[in-house]
């Protein structure tokens, strides 16, 4: 796939094609550019045991924990930053709700040199970043050896080679050239680094469009497998430059998620309850969504 002239494909074929149970998946995005339509696909094709490895998945990580798609968490993080823990995963590794979890921490520092490992095709790379903390005490993978130039102590942390990566991005074209406008948050190495990528995106252009802005380009086309075009991907996160941050219903969700049963109900309605991205979107409402990509506009302009 990853020689395809089209790597257009539905996200609900690239999800039944690229990932499988027991699969490590990573998620490119951090305050904002969520993989959501991603993650809200695997729960409904009901992937099991899957180990997400990433800095700090957020709504990503805890749908998938609490839908029971995950058995293992290789993170620095997992939670809506001011509002504190996921509460899915709060309760899988306090309560085994609705499994228990095996946790290994990172630092979002160092998970980010795992992916430049990975994207380099070397096994570790070397950080001084963690001999101030705890973390080498309980994580069994960070090495701590002697400099072999200065005699000093310095950590080496594993290279993540997951088995599929997801970024959610502003563009792309058919052969897979992916645009990011500001940050990435590790999505070109997460790409790299990965066995298969799947790119979902805010718009499908011409490869003509994407070379006119070139620096732009943080995933070339020999990184991915899948390109779905999946408008709104990210909400109810903000997508930068593109649609501003649905603040009312996200605080909707993460209340309906301090329950079980409100986290039951939410899933029936907006996952379950979706046949597919689109679905969701008219559920939400074309109104609403465009409303704020208006406000994103007013305030922000690129290009």
């Amino acid at each position: 796939m990853k020689t395809s002239s089209n790597k257009v494909i539905s996200l609900k074929d690239a999800i039944a094609e690229y990932v499988h149970d027991g699969d490590s998946v990573s998620f490119s995005g951090m305050g904002g550019e969520q993989c959501n339509a991603s993650a809200f696909e695997i729960v409904r094709q009901g992937k099991k045991n899957l180990t997400i490895i990433g800095d700090s998945p957020c709504d990503v990580g805890d749908v998938l924990i609490g839908a029971g798609a995950v058995k293992k968490l290789e993170v620095a993080w997992c939670g809506y930053a001011v509002a504190g823990l996921a509460a899915n995963y709060r309760r899988a590794v306090e309560e085994g709700i609705p499994n228990y979890l095996e946790v290994v921490d990172f630092s979002n520092f160092t998970v980010g040199l795992r992916f430049l490992a990975g994207a380099m095709n070397v096994s570790f790379l070397p950080t001084r970043s963690l001999l101030g903390s705890d973390i080498p005490k309980y994580n069994q993978c960070i090495k701590i050896i002697d400099d072999p130039y200065t005699g000093g102590p310095i950590a080496l942390v594993p290279a993540a080679n997951p088995d599929v990566g997801f970024v959610h991005a502003h563009k792309a074209d058919i052969l897979g050239n992916t645009q990011i406008f500001g940050w990435s948050s590790n999505a070109e190495n997460i790409a790299r680094a990965a066995k298969h990528t799947i790119i979902t995106c805010e718009e499908i252009v011409s490869s003509d469009e994407i070379r006119m802005h070139p620096n732009c380009t943080i995933v070339p086309q020999f990184c991915v497998d899948a390109v779905i075009h999946a408008p709104f991907g990210s909400h109810p996160w903000n997508m930068p430059y593109y649609y501003a941050y649905d603040i009312p219903c996200h605080v909707e969700q993460v209340m309906a998620f301090r329950t079980r049963e409100g986290f039951v109900k939410w899933l029936d309605k907006w996952v379950f309850g979706c046949k597919d991205h689109a679905d969701y979107c008219r559920k939400v409402g074309w109104e609403r969504l465009l409303e704020l990509q208006r406000v994103e506009r007013k305030f922000t302009k690129i290009f």
